[in-house]
């Protein structure tokens, strides 16, 4: 490879890419946003090889698929040897794949907590790579959610995933470090890490995106006297502010003949912290669900108040359900304010109550935040996404091949022309 004299200029030039990821593509939550990065690079014209730890649902066909801790039906149980040490045994396997694979790959993308070895011998070999960071810095993510979690009276359990973890922390720091660009989903990522002392040229921008096939909006007419729908669709954590969605919710008058719908899994004690407005007859606890695509059709508008967040994928996917995003400022900034739907500071619930309150008496914005989010969406699919990743690779390769990190400028371009 150090013998090749192009730069990645030209956008004809094949970007051949290894996406080593440390846990079961295709599975629930992250796993799934990896599966649509793969399949959005293949139709972007990447020339993919992936190395999962297991696969959970097939890829792109001219993905190469190789796992590491699986064959055939069977895989190695991660509940039993645990996540931390499986992740490590997958990177080792990764880093000595490698060694074989000199001049066939021009960059690699690893995910944290199973990329530190990959990252070490890639140095050593001259291959540039790029860290996914689909949260915030996790030493501020620890610590923010620490402060929330210490007001508002709550334990986490240990093993619990923002919990404050040294081991965790220590050796993702350590891929930071080693990682030729961490890529960035959002503004607010951006910043927690240049907060944190990091140079902006080493990180690269890039989104998320949604499926259109699976989230669209519904052709039902909207009755405009009824009550308001709100939905909100995640892990109930701490970390997303469902606390602060609940009073917001019972602060305005929507919650007289509206409807609170919650769709996920509670952590117990925050539950049991919450029971007494969880209890208000407008609010309905529905569990995990697997039809949020049409909960979204059929909702009027969407809450994330987070505090600490990586992109907020469901914002995307309300976008394109015709269901309008109140997010608060840690998420993506593809919800623009008064544009495509209404945003907040964190923790601001005056704030939040005033946004649910005027989409309740004023049906007309509703229809014109619904109509922006229609309009907008469509250049935040899982494709557009695909296309924004790529250029983010190709300016890292050339950056690299230049001897000197810069920004990955043409990737920040096509991110703000989609919000």
């Amino acid at each position: 490879m150090g013998d090749r004299k192009e730069t990645m200029s030209d956008r004809n030039e094949r970007v051949r890419v290894l996406f080593s990821f440390p846990l079961r593509l295709g599975a629930d939550r992250i796993c799934t946003t990896a599966w649509y990065q793969v399949n959005g690079l293949a139709a972007a014209g990447a020339e993919i090889l992936v190395f999962p730890a297991s696969i959970s649902r097939p890829v792109h066909p001219d993905v190469k698929v190789s796992p590491t801790l699986a064959k055939g039906k069977l895989r190695l149980p991660y509940k039993i040897v645990g996540t931390m040490r499986a992740c490590a045994w997958h990177d080792q396997i990764v880093a000595r794949r490698l060694e074989k694979l000199v001049g066939q790959i021009d960059i690699i993308h690893t995910w944290p907590l199973g990329a530190l070895e990959t990252l070490k011998t890639a140095a050593r070999l001259g291959i540039p790579t790029v860290l996914e960071r689909p949260n915030a810095h996790t030493g501020f993510a620890m610590e923010v959610v620490q402060k929330e979690c210490d007001r508002l009276g709550i334990t986490l359990p240990p093993d619990h995933e923002h919990a404050y973890n040294a081991e965790k922390l220590r050796k993702e720091e350590e891929e930071y470090r080693l990682a030729t660009r961490l890529l960035c989903p959002s503004e607010f990522v951006v910043k927690t890490f240049l907060d944190k002392g990091y140079a902006e040229e080493q990180l690269a921008r890039h989104i998320y995106g949604y499926d259109e096939k699976v989230y669209y909006p519904s052709d039902e007419p909207r009755e405009p006297k009824r009550g308001l729908t709100m939905l909100f669709v995640g892990v109930c954590a701490v970390r997303k502010g469902v606390h602060y969605a609940l009073e917001a919710w019972l602060q305005s008058p929507a919650s007289k003949d509206g409807t609170f719908l919650i769709a996920g899994e509670f952590l117990p004690a925050y539950q049991e912290k919450l029971a007494s407005m969880l209890s208000h007859p407008s609010v309905r606890v529905l569990g995990h669900r697997n039809d949020v695509p049409e909960l979204m059709r059929k909702s009027d508008i969407l809450v994330l108040p987070s505090i600490e967040e990586g992109f907020g994928l469901v914002i995307t996917e309300a976008m394109g359900s015709g269901c309008v995003p109140l997010a608060s400022e840690a998420c993506t900034e593809i919800c623009s304010n008064m544009k495509t739907g209404l945003m907040h500071r964190v923790g601001d619930v005056e704030a939040l109550t005033q946004h649910i309150t005027m989409l309740h008496e004023d049906r007309a914005l509703l229809e014109r935040l619904r109509a922006g989010s229609l309009r907008a969406a469509p250049g935040v699919t899982w494709t557009s996404a695909g296309r924004v990743l790529l250029e983010a690779y190709r300016e890292t390769i050339a950056a690299h091949r230049a001897g000197a990190p810069r920004e990955s400028s043409q990737a920040r371009e096509d991110v703000s022309v989609q919000s």
